[in-house]
């Protein structure tokens, strides 16, 4: 990176052409754009302190962060809140050591306990210390028999068995979609024991960024009753899966895989080159088994967190798994989403 360029600390809500600058490189994600940041920041109260590189005007590097407070779990910089993969968008290790050392200054100076950094993997030695996740994509060719042909034989024995069985699946952007998807992912997150996203969020999400096109919602149906759903988000030429939800006691319809695959079926023809399945914890090996059964790539992407106080990159567990998941799945479901609603912000 040359000495012409320029660090500085951005709001991208306050930055003219922010999504027409990120979509410019490689590395981009729907996690990166305005309308993510707005959606985090508006819904948790974070504060958005993005580190830039800038040369002749235009953004060269970009460290995505936000200020998290919290009176039960501290305060600290995370790249990003709630977010699958935000890695740094930058050039080489120079560019990303000299963002890092920004903010790491900046967190000095405002008292963060740490930095959490997402997808740095590139820039970091072998075996610092670091927490793993998968990513999985499918390489969109337009050629939607190409695509289904890939796929493991389970997949498309999945997808024909819910054709079959008379699944209906439908493509909706209305707040009445999100509210119906908000009550099964709701069921859904209990089942798995852990409080539900509040409600603000979901509406939010529909408010920032399905009413402005950004995002989608596929819901499945059997006999007119809803028993999958999954939210999609896009931007530029990238799809991502983040959401989804079923009603168990319909699972042998095998309607999530009629979901995805209507959902891929739909970016594939509007031209889109990439689409992701979101990030899977290594301990989810079903989740991980699903995903692989798309024809996949499968990539590995590495969260750090750098310890202010202790000036070095500390081990740390995301800590989804564990003795809490058997008191959430055991609450009423409306105490668990009053919970969610109250807490989860503490814990991005």
């Amino acid at each position: 990176m040359s000495d012409s360029s320029l660090i500085e600390i951005v709001n991208p809500l306050n930055f003219e052409g922010w999504n027409e600058s990120i979509i410019q490189f490689k590395g981009y994600t729907f996690f990166h754009s305005a309308e993510w940041t707005k959606l985090i920041s508006e819904t948790y109260g974070y504060n958005p302190v993005y580190h830039i590189t800038k040369r002749d005007n235009k953004i060269t590097g970009v460290l995505p962060l936000m200020e998290v407070k919290s009176f039960i779990t501290g305060k600290r910089g995370v790249s990003l809140p709630f977010s699958d993969f935000s890695n740094p968008l930058v050039t080489d290790s120079i560019q990303f050591k000299q963002l890092l050392e920004s903010a790491k200054e900046h967190g000095r100076k405002s008292d963060w306990k740490y930095i959490e950094i997402n997808g740095a993997q590139n820039f970091l030695p072998a075996g610092t210390q670091s927490y793993l996740e998968y990513e999985h994509i499918i390489d969109l060719n337009g050629n939607e028999d190409k695509l289904f042909s890939g796929f493991e034989s389970t997949t498309k024995r999945n997808i024909r068995k819910a054709i079959k069985e008379n699944v209906k699946v439908y493509q909706d952007q209305s707040l009445e979609a999100i509210n119906q998807f908000y009550k099964l992912n709701s069921i859904t997150r209990q089942r798995h024991g852990l409080p539900p996203q509040p409600y603000s969020f979901f509406k939010n999400l529909f408010n920032i960024i399905i009413k402005n096109n950004f995002g989608t919602i596929f819901l499945a149906k059997k006999d007119n009753k809803i028993v999958a759903g999954a939210v999609f988000l896009h931007i530029g030429k990238k799809a991502l899966y983040k959401f989804g939800a079923s009603d168990m006691s319909f699972q042998k319809l095998r309607a999530n895989n009629l979901v995805m695959w209507e959902a891929i079926k739909l970016y594939n023809s509007n031209g889109y080159s990439e689409f992701s399945f979101g990030k899977t914890e290594p301990d989810n090996e079903g989740l991980r088994r699903f995903k692989n059964g798309w024809s996949v790539r499968e990539l590995e992407s590495y969260t750090y967190r750098f310890g202010l106080n202790e000036n070095e990159f500390l081990k740390f567990s995301t800590q989804t798994s564990g003795f809490h998941n058997k008191i959430f799945n055991s609450l009423p479901l409306s105490i668990l989403e009053m919970f969610g609603s109250l807490a989860y912000r503490h814990f991005a």
